[in-house]
């Protein structure tokens, strides 16, 4: 679902323009988030909470502090100059922080590692949302939990966006109908979605979008 096609441009494409856009961002201090993902997904003393498109790393450092030293927390971003950002921040002798150059869709992480999952406006850039929820679902424990805050079109997008890398760079050009996007969180294995915000819908570009925050237990 999802996946690049007539109207889409190639994958490679997609992630030039995201490294692209967000090697300029990570030098900035504004905010990149869609939603409150790290607090609704409410991580407990112990746990490990992988963040997907970590970013700058800020919720990686504040679920570190949440989870303890008895947990972890890991972000994983396709960002080098973001990752690199993150690093920075991390507290010298901090050990329950771990930071990763991974593509989304294909994690470098064993099955059943996290017990916690967050995302915020990250999984719109992939062309394959499918293929990030299995992998979400392949790393959490039975019983674990995602929180992810997306942003969804609030119908299907004009081939003009769909087929502009920069527009999916910046947050939009990847975006779905919610309808599409929650079948392909069921399709990668998870029974029951919970909406837990909708926003208002709001320009980005030359279309209308919402963000979205969801949760979901394998």
């Amino acid at each position: 679902m999802a996946r690049a096609g007539p109207d889409h441009p190639a994958g490679s494409a997609i992630a030039d323009a995201v490294r692209s856009r967000y090697a300029r961002l990570a030098g900035e201090s504004s905010a990149l988030s869609c939603g409150a993902a790290l607090d609704l997904s409410e991580p407990r003393p112990g746990e490990v909470l992988l963040d997907l498109g970590c970013g700058r790393g800020q919720d990686v450092l504040r679920a570190a502090a949440r989870v303890g030293p008895s947990g972890a927390a890991i972000g994983v971003d396709s960002s080098e100059a973001m990752l690199a950002r993150a690093r920075e921040s991390v507290p010298a002798g901090a050990r329950n922080v771990r930071l990763l150059r991974n593509d989304l869709a294909a994690l470098d992480l064993p099955d059943g590692s996290a017990d916690v999952v967050i995302s915020n406006c990250s999984i719109n850039h992939a062309p394959d949302k499918g293929a990030v929820y299995r992998e979400i679902r392949r790393v959490l424990r039975p019983g674990g939990r995602f929180v992810v805050s997306d942003v969804v079109s609030l119908e299907e997008l004009p081939a003009s966006v769909r087929s502009d890398p920069a527009a999916w760079a910046a947050c939009y050009g990847g975006a779905v109908p919610e309808p599409e996007y929650l079948a392909a969180i069921r399709d990668a294995g998870f029974e029951k979605v919970e909406v837990l915000q909708r926003t208002e819908p709001y320009r980005k570009g030359s279309v209308q979008v919402r963000s979205l925050t969801l949760k979901g237990t394998r």
